[in-house]
C-alpha cells in the first residue's frame, strides 16, 4: 500500500511520497522489496498520491521480483486500497504498508500460516490499531481505544487469501469516513484462525523524524556516504546521498541526494531533503517539540528537517523547526516552521 498521502510527514512528504523517502540512502520502498526479494514472486504497487514518481523509480521490474501497479484513485483507507488490487490477486498473498519497513525475518514467519498478522508492543497503545489474542491468535481489534486493552498493536502486515476479498465487501466506513483494514480482517477471524506473529524488527514511519531511527538501524552504526559525494568538512555516524558536498559538520544526520552544506555550517540530529544548499547551524536538543497539525508532538532528540530544494544563508534553526521546499531564507535566526 503506497497510495497514502501523509501530511504527517509534511513537509518531506510535499515534493515525493512516503514511500520514496530515505534511511540508510535507498527508499522505504526499497527496503521492503529487498526483504522480500526471494520470498514472493511479484509485487502489485498500489498507488496513488503522486504515483508517476513511485512508477518512473520502479518501472516494471526491481531485482528479481516483477511489478504491476494498481491504483486508489480516492484515499479513503486501507481496505479499500486492497480492493484496487483484487483483479491481479490469485492465491495466497502479504498485505505491507509502503511506509513502514518490515525485516526478512518477520516476513518468513508471517507466510508459515496461512492467516496471519505481524503484531508489534507498544508503550502508548492508545495512538493504535491494538489486537486482542489468545494463544496467539487473534479475538479482537480495537482502534485507539482510550481505556488500556492491550499493548500489543497492528503493523499492518498480513498473510491472507481471497476470502478476504468477501469481508471487503461488509466492511462500513469507520469514524474516519474510511474503509479500514482492521474491521476486514475481523470479520475474517470469525471463519478461520489468524495467527499473531511478534515482530523482532519493525520500524514505524510516522513522523519525518522517525526517519532518523529508521536510519540508525539500518547503518548499524557505520557512515554511509552515497556516488560521487565529496566530504571536506565531516560526517559522522550519518548517511550522506549522492553528488553531495558536505564542507562543514554533519552528525547523526541524513542528507538526501544532490545537497551543499557549507563550510563552517552545523547539522546535527536533522534530515536534510535533496537539492538544499544550507549555511548555518542547527541547534539540537534531546527533548525537541516540533508542530504537526497545529499540535506539539515530541520528538526525542531533534534539530531540523528541511524540505527538498529550500536555500538557507546565515541562519540559526531552533530544534524541532521544518523548512518547506523551495524556502529561501537568510540572515535569520528560525524559533519556527517556515511554511
Amino acid at each position: 500500500m503506497a497510495a497514502g498521502k501523509s501530511t504527517r510527514t509534511y513537509p518531506l512528504t510535499l515534493t515525493k511520497p512516503k514511500p520514496l523517502l530515505k534511511a540508510a540512502n535507498r527508499t522505504i520502498l526499497e527496503h521492503n522489496l529487498d526483504n522480500l526479494n526471494g520470498i514472493v514472486d511479484e509485487i502489485i504497487l498500489i498507488v496513488g498520491y503522486k504515483k508517476n514518481l513511485i512508477k518512473k523509480h520502479f518501472g516494471n521490474r526491481y531485482k528479481s521480483l516483477k511489478i504491476r501497479y494498481a491504483e486508489q484513485r480516492q484515499q479513503l483507507g486501507t481496505a479499500h486500497a486492497l480492493s484496487a488490487a483484487e483483479r491481479h490477486i490469485h492465491g495466497r498473498f502479504l498485505l505491507m504498508a509502503g511506509d513502514d519497513i518490515y525485516s526478512k525475518e518477520d516476513i518468513k514467519r508471517c507466510i508459515k500460516h496461512n492467516y496471519s498478522i505481524l503484531t508489534a508492543k507498544a508503550k502508548n497503545p492508545q495512538n493504535f490499531g491494538v489486537i486482542v489474542e489468545k494463544n496467539g491468535i487473534l479475538i479482537d481489534f480495537a482502534e485507539k481505544p482510550k481505556k488500556f486493552i492491550s499493548n500489543l498493536i497492528n503493523t499492518s502486515l498480513y498473510c491472507m487469501d481471497k476470502k478476504i476479498f468477501e469481508c471487503l465487501k461488509q466492511v462500513k466506513k469507520s469514524k474516519r469516513n474510511e474503509f479500514e483494514m482492521p474491521d476486514a480482517i475481523k470479520l475474517l477471524s470469525k471463519k478461520s484462525r489468524i495467527y499473531c506473529i511478534p515482530s523482532k524488527q519493525w520500524i514505524p514511519i510516522a513522523y519525518p523524524w522517525d526517519l532518523l531511527k529508521a536510519d540508525r538501524i539500518l547503518r548499524k552504526g557505520k557512515n554511509l556516504i552515497g556516488k560521487n559525494s565529496k566530504i571536506t568538512g565531516k560526517a559522522r555516524n550519518s548517511s550522506i546521498g549522492d553528488n553531495c558536498i558536505i564542507n562543514g559538520n554533519v552528525e547523526n544526520s541524513i542528507v538526501m541526494d544532490n545537497s551543499i552544506i557549507n563550510k563552517e555550517s552545523v547539522v546535527k540530529d536533522s534530515v536534510i531533503g535533496s537539492n538544499v544548499h544550507f549555511q548555518g547551524k542547527i541547534i539540537s536538543k534531546n527533548n525537541a517539540y516540533s508542530e504537526v497539525k497545529d499540535k506539539k508532538i515530541k520528538a526525542g532528540r531533534l534539530g531540523a528537517i528541511i524540505a527538498d530544494n529550500a536555500r538557507a544563508k546565515n541562519v540559526i534553526i531552533s530544534p524541532g523547526c521544518k523548512i518547506w521546499p523551495g524556502k529561501h531564507i537568510s540572515d535569520k535566526i528560525i524559533k519556527k516552521d517556515a511554511v
